[in-house]
């Protein structure tokens, strides 16, 4: 007959390695949660609202310290825009040389390459040699490849073939790699990523077309003019993608309330997020893992 404590010690062990082939994750196997980030957001109208966003996430997600240290908005602009705004007015620039952001987001045109981007990675980079940079790549406006196949108004987007859609989003997400991949060449360091909200902007569409998106029937349900403004599902797709390429942890499981996310359905969420952390983590220019960490 086994010892009292033999037995204990027999029985714990058993549990252990039941839990290990339940797929059960022991507080020690726990993913750590990643540190708050100073995050400094240079936009257009396609990715300012995700500055606002982010501290809610990051709080329910355990994150502590996350700061929102600016954020620089110029209506359908370039990068190069806001490098090119005067010293007075670039609060980007002065946060920058100030040593005082671990994370810079920018959001291009279509124009590529943006000599922006450049600019701002030279700097951001000499005044914090650890200073990561998140390119967002953005859906596509007008559905088509900029001034030769734009949709006249918004209902075309209802009966338009998502394969041009598609052409242009690989076209416009191709150009924008070639200068990624040049630039941390130069730094000789991976600090420079691309955030895909094309790419899963692109996957909901696609649902939305197979009639596997809860609550969305019309390509049109997602866009409030034909230059492709986002509605609610966008922004809040957008927002989960750039959350997840800052903090590299899953959106997926978060609880959200009193923000702007409450204005999605529960059946609806719960796949923006799921999309976008497939996506992200499936793309090797974002700089997050294969494997969600989502923290609990």
């Amino acid at each position: 007959m086994l010892h009292p404590m033999t037995r204990l010690t027999f029985l714990l062990a058993l549990l252990v390695q039941a839990g290990a082939f339940l797929g059960v994750i022991t507080a020690a196997e726990k993913p750590a949660v990643p540190a708050g980030e100073r995050v400094f957001v240079t936009a257009h109208s396609f990715h300012i609202f995700t500055a606002a966003r982010f501290a809610p996430l990051a709080k329910l997600a355990g994150i502590e310290g996350h700061q929102l240290v600016g954020a620089q908005m110029i209506g359908g602009s370039k990068v190069i825009q806001h490098w090119n705004l005067p010293e007075d007015k670039n609060k980007a620039k002065a946060a920058l040389a100030a040593g005082q952001v671990d994370v810079l987001t920018m959001s291009p045109h279509v124009y590529l390459p943006d000599e922006g981007i450049n600019h701002f990675v030279e700097l951001g980079a000499k005044h914090n040699p650890k200073l990561r940079f998140l390119v967002q790549h953005s859906w596509m406006p007008w559905d088509g490849w900029e001034g030769t196949d734009k949709i006249a108004k918004n209902e075309d987007r209802d009966t338009r073939s998502l394969d041009i859609v598609r052409a242009a989003n690989l076209k416009w997400r191709t150009n924008l790699e070639a200068q990624v991949k040049g630039l941390n060449q130069k730094l000789g360091r991976e600090a420079v990523f691309i955030t895909p909200v094309g790419d899963a902007v692109l996957k909901l569409r696609e649902l939305i077309a197979a009639g596997k998106a809860p609550g969305l029937t019309k390509q049109t349900e997602l866009f409030t003019d034909q230059i492709g403004h986002g509605k609610e599902p966008i922004l809040a797709l957008a927002t989960y993608c750039n959350f997840a390429c800052i903090y590299r942890v899953s959106p997926v499981g978060l609880k959200v309330t009193n923000t702007a996310l409450d204005k999605l359905s529960p059946e609806l969420d719960p796949l923006l997020r799921h999309i976008a952390w497939e996506t992200v983590s499936a793309y090797p220019h974002s700089g997050v893992a294969a494997k969600p960490s989502s923290p609990k």
